[in-house]
């Protein structure tokens, strides 16, 4: 079977579909947060139960990494959504186009950056402190830049709710894991199969409760079959572009390949949990359907195609362990 039809990605299109068919809502959609939000926090644990505190220092004091990968985000992103403008807009309407531009300014995702860069064996604690940096400087970087480069709103800005549930849900367990890891460590380290069902479980519910979202808010009916085209278009270059690119800095800038992957795959997405809530305040008593359409879809087409890559890179790492071993 194809690399690309692996059982992984089979599983995540499945997930689309299933949200698109049966989006959970109401208590349901409740119930299956609280149980995502568990995994999560399960997931970071079992990460802070894993590793070292001298690799948690050396993920902290990675600068060179961390500030690449802050350039992709906030930098190199919004300038790419600039300077496409005359590409993308006959692709989409200028509704759209402004939601892409804000999805550029957005921070990256957290989980699904790290259970990625986990996925791939690249560098996990680095990708932990990128991933966590991105989202805590985009509560003030991302009004910012929107109120430069789309339209003055006095007074935007996000909520602290966002930055503690960062705290609760991915800092507290990982510092958790980290204390217990003198009585659990060992037991980790012998059942890595673990961390990955963990990693792959909770992309799959992540991409399950935000498609089921997005279906559920009209996903499918707010634009005309030819503007989502355009728009699926619009996410495909913009999303390509970015892996592209994002891969130029480890090599030149002389990254080892554990680096590259976590610059890869911190740098290349954007968190539809934080634009969205950012979304309802930023553009207050406008109509923001519009706006954030384009998040929710390059949210989807970034966590499929970003689950191939992992899936490419950790079978590329087996293959060549094998090699290895065999030699």
């Amino acid at each position: 079977m194809p690399k690309l039809l692996d059982s992984f990605t089979l599983a995540l299109i499945s997930t689309v579909a299933l949200a698109s068919l049966l989006p959970c809502s109401g208590e349901a959609a409740q119930i299956f947060n609280l149980v995502t939000n568990l995994a999560i926090g399960l997931l970071f644990f079992l990460h802070g139960a894993k590793l070292s505190r001298e690799a948690v220092l050396a993920g902290a004091g990675h600068w060179r990494l961390h500030l690449t990968v802050l350039a992709c985000t906030f930098a190199l992103f919004p300038l790419l959504g600039l300077l496409l403008k005359p590409v993308l807009t006959p692709l989409v309407t200028p509704e759209l186009y402004l939601g892409v531009l804000y999805l550029c300014m957005l921070p990256s995702t957290v989980q699904s950056s790290i259970a990625f860069t986990s996925m791939a064996q690249g560098n996990v604690p680095a990708a932990i402190c990128s991933a966590t940096a991105s989202n805590l400087l985009g509560i003030f970087l991302t009004p910012l830049l929107v109120g430069w480069l789309i339209v003055d709103h006095g007074g935007a800005g996000q909520s602290m709710g966002s930055a503690l549930d960062i705290v609760y849900q991915l800092l507290l367990p990982f510092v958790a894991g980290q204390i217990a890891r003198r009585w659990i460590g060992g037991w980790v380290d012998q059942h890595k199969a673990v961390l990955k069902y963990v990693d792959q479980g909770s992309i799959l519910m992540v991409v399950y409760t935000a498609f089921s979202a997005a279906v559920i808010s009209g996903l499918w009916r707010q634009t005309p079959p030819a503007a989502l085209a355009g728009l699926l278009v619009v996410n495909g270059v913009l999303l390509g572009l970015l892996l592209a690119i994002t891969t130029l800095p480890g090599r030149k800038l002389g990254f080892n390949h554990e680096d590259r992957i976590t610059i890869l795959f911190c740098g290349s997405k954007k968190s539809l949990a934080s634009g969205v809530p950012m979304a309802k305040v930023l553009f207050a008593g406008h109509a923001i359907g519009a706006i954030v359409l384009p998040l929710m879809l390059f949210h989807q087409i970034q966590l499929m195609v970003c689950a191939m890559l992992a899936q490419r890179y950790r079978s590329r790492q087996m293959r060549s362990a094998r090699a290895g071993t065999r030699a």
